[in-house]
């Protein structure tokens, strides 16, 4: 009986264990499929996933739960925020709200459309980035979903083109 009780918790931890890699590559895929496909949309090679900026992002995100602010950590990583009221929201909507910002990026003036934000698009489609982790937590007393993106090398330097 006790081979048999082994043997079921092992299949079960395995299933549970498939579950969860299933869930975190569908987390992954969803942060990274549409900045990666902003990145290919003009030649450039896509992101990779990065424990170290996971870690970071993580920590971060957590010290924005208690408020859920719209506020930059000011570490030494590109950054985009994200910040949604309810529960619902997930990480391809944060990421392609930030490349949705791709029309109001002029190349040839290296601006952004007056009264539009475009720095979380060139952020993404800096060229010098290739590493991306991110984070999502859900904000207590029910003020929201924030989520967060850092990028090693970062990006958006004044008067230097993303690309």
């Amino acid at each position: 009986m006790n081979l048999l009780c082994s043997a079921i918790t092992a299949v079960l931890l395995i299933i549970s264990s498939v579950d969860v890699i299933a869930w975190e590559n569908d987390f992954v895929d969803e942060f990274m499929a549409p900045q990666n496909a902003a990145r290919a949309a003009i030649g450039l090679q896509p992101l990779e996933w990065d424990g170290r900026l996971v870690q970071y992002a993580e920590w971060y995100a957590n010290q924005r739960r208690p408020d859920c602010l719209l506020k930059h950590s000011r570490g030494p990583y590109g950054e985009n925020i994200f910040w949604g009221a309810g529960d619902a929201w997930t990480p391809v909507q944060a990421a392609n709200a930030w490349v949705g910002e791709k029309p109001y990026y002029d190349y040839g003036s290296n601006s952004c459309a007056v009264g539009q934000q475009c720095g979380h698009y060139t952020q993404i489609v800096w060229s010098t980035t290739t590493r991306i982790g991110c984070a999502r937590v859900t904000c207590v007393d029910g003020k929201g979903i924030f989520m967060t993106c850092n990028y090693d090398p970062p990006g958006n330097y004044i008067g230097q083109r993303p690309y």
